[in-house]
């Protein structure tokens, strides 16, 4: 359950990112909420806590996405390329996600998604809000809650592990 988290968490991020070539060739055509959307999540990272539906003995554990770019391909469809650190693998990762507005709002979703390498029946919906996003995820039958603040990503960022990460904040 814990590695699924981690995965999970990892996976997240990869739904936030986009490509960058294809951001281009769309960002004439963003609305002003949706170019905001690119400019908060480009190079950021999700730091926060997620939870499992259940476990209400166990604390909540910390989350960490990195995200490279959104990128909005056509309609509510957009990519999210994300940096995936977790055990052999680092990769950068396209991921294929929706992005419905609630007014101002962006609220990211996923249904039943297939990641090469990490599995698939991962589902989510996450809200952001000015520098904070929350929401709720499945992998399954297993699910729980998730949120924390949206930072601006650091020149190192991509070269951390979630073990040294886990390290750090333990120190």
């Amino acid at each position: 359950m814990k590695a699924f988290a981690q995965v999970f968490a990892c996976l997240f991020c990869i739904a936030l990112a986009g490509v960058s070539v294809a951001q281009d060739a769309a960002s004439s055509t963003l609305t002003d909420a949706e170019q905001a959307f690119v400019d908060q999540m480009t190079e950021s990272v999700l730091v926060g806590q997620f939870s499992v539906d259940g476990r209400s003995d166990r604390a909540p554990k910390p989350e960490r996405y990195s995200i490279q770019s959104v990128t909005k391909t056509s309609d509510d469809n957009w990519i999210v390329q994300a940096r995936i650190t977790y055990g052999k693998y680092d990769l950068p990762v396209p991921v294929p996600v929706q992005v419905i507005w609630a007014g101002d709002t962006p609220v990211l979703q996923v249904t039943d998604l297939k990641i090469p390498l990490m599995g698939e029946g991962f589902t989510a919906r996450v809200m952001f809000y000015k520098d904070r996003y929350a929401g709720s995820w499945y992998h399954g039958k297993v699910g729980g809650h998730m949120w924390g603040s949206i930072e601006r990503q650091s020149p190192d960022e991509g070269s951390k592990t979630p073990e040294s990460e886990s390290s750090e904040s333990d120190e």
